[in-house]
């Protein structure tokens, strides 16, 4: 539940928007560099932070972290691009040929994504990580101010709208 973080120090990135996040779930936000978390979770200089399971997994994190709650409280995506200058300086077909391995890519890294996710969920329970799977609705109700902070930016504002339309969170009430 959004009450558990109350005082604790969470590790953010350097982002206006993750400090804002964390505090209006009642934590600290604490921004600590990737490279230096591993030991402020060692220490006590933070109390938890933010990590998709391959990189929990992977920093070894899990060795100083014993609990993990799975909120998907973000995505960030990956995102192919390609210089406007080169690609119209391809052929149709070739745009076409592009296109093409970008889609199917695109399909094939997120089966690679779940299958990475799923094996390190697994390895950091192994490990005696407990994970749990909290109710997201409470979350995403007390983050509903973030969208406001965006309502003077047509173009953001314009983004959130269609993001929020593909992608309903449960308890948003738009």
């Amino acid at each position: 539940m959004p009450g558990d973080l109350e005082g604790l120090k969470i590790r953010t990135q350097e982002s206006a928007t993750a400090t804002r996040m964390v505090s209006l779930l009642g934590g600290s936000a604490t921004p600590i560099a990737w490279g230096e978390l591993y030991t402020a979770l060692q220490q006590g200089v933070v109390d938890g932070a933010e990590n998709n399971p391959p990189s929990f997994h992977l920093s070894r994190h899990y060795e100083v972290a014993r609990y993990y709650s799975l909120n998907e409280h973000t995505s960030v995506p990956d995102v192919l691009l390609v210089s406007t200058v080169v690609w119209n300086d391809l052929t149709r077909q070739q745009q076409q040929w592009l296109q093409q391995a970008a889609d199917e890519s695109a399909r094939h890294q997120k089966l690679l994504w779940r299958q990475a996710t799923d094996e390190a969920l697994r390895a950091v329970q192994a490990a005696g990580v407990q994970v749990t799977r909290p109710d997201k609705t409470p979350f995403a109700e007390l983050l509903t101010p973030m969208y406001a902070d965006y309502r003077d930016e047509p173009a953001m504002s314009a983004l959130i709208e269609r993001i929020r339309a593909a992608a309903p969170v449960a308890g948003d009430q738009h």
